[in-house]
């Protein structure tokens, strides 16, 4: 894994970003990888930062699945249209562009023309997160930014050499179906949705049916079996009392994560985080 392109980064922003605690992750994992493997990829920190060689990527959101994909297969197309809408952006603008998923001709856009318009939504919208509604709408509102960085040419460029001089599968769907036949010195990263510390905190808005408790002791089974088979895995997630409770026979490092994405700017600062995993 050497050789890194340290332009190679995020594309979005993305709620429960791992970039702040890379620091913490990186020394954690495995020294020899055969395959690396993150079923709910997000904006990719960690994957982007490793740069394995040989890599299964997945996540439940379509949207952003859509966009890995686009940067991999259409990078100039992708570029230019994110050329277009920076030059039109404001405030009527973009929630013009946020209004066309309510349009019956949704489905009519190209794969591009959607990613680019997640991305210049990204880019734009208030906190720069990725929100959904009940719907599965849009829904963030603007975020009067001076100058955001819409295009970030280099960044795409590099995405797509890192995707098509590797060995990258993009998959989108339901995580357990990743879990499957994994090769021998595999190792799984596991960032899900967070199990909320408060009823308050539960931020599903970046998949319109969230993650609940059963969910997440599902995913402990998971976690169970993949021990069984010999597969190493590092999991991330909250400083809750369950989530202590279930994985109690793993290891379990506390680390500090500053909270940046709430509504209440009082709110944010210093959390406790869990990374949790069956190696030394």
């Amino acid at each position: 894994m050497s050789n890194k392109n340290i332009i190679l980064s995020p594309i979005l922003k993305w709620v429960g970003g791992k970039r702040q605690l890379l620091n913490d992750i990186r020394p954690l994992i495995p020294k020899k990888i055969t395959q690396y493997v993150e079923p709910f990829v997000g904006g990719g920190a960690v994957l982007f930062d490793l740069q394995p060689k040989n890599a299964i990527i997945n996540d439940l959101n379509e949207e952003l699945i859509n966009v890995y994909l686009s940067v991999r297969d259409y990078p100039c197309e992708l570029i230019d249209l994110l050329e277009h809408y920076h030059s039109l952006n404001s405030e009527d603008y973009y929630y013009s562009i946020r209004e066309l998923d309510r349009s019956k001709d949704y489905h009519l856009m190209s794969s591009i023309e959607k990613a680019a318009r997640i991305i210049y939504l990204n880019k734009t919208c208030y906190n720069g997160l990725f929100r959904v509604n009940q719907a599965g709408q849009f829904n963030a509102p603007y975020g009067r930014y001076k100058n955001p960085n819409i295009i970030n040419k280099p960044v795409i460029l590099a995405m797509n050499r890192y995707f098509n001089d590797n060995e990258i599968k993009i998959l989108h769907g339901d995580y357990k179906k990743v879990l499957t036949n994994l090769k021998k010195g595999s190792f799984v990263y596991f960032d899900p949705p967070y199990m909320p510390l408060s009823t308050s905190s539960s931020f599903t808005g970046y998949t319109e049916n969230g993650f609940s408790e059963k969910d997440q002791i599902e995913l402990k089974k998971k976690c169970d079996r993949l021990n069984e088979e010999g597969v190493k895995f590092l999991l991330s997630n909250s400083d809750h009392t369950l989530i202590k409770e279930i994985y109690k026979d793993y290891e379990i490092i506390t680390v500090k994560a500053r909270r940046t994405i709430n509504r209440d700017g009082n709110k944010r600062g210093e959390i406790n985080e869990l990374l949790i995993r069956n190696y030394k």
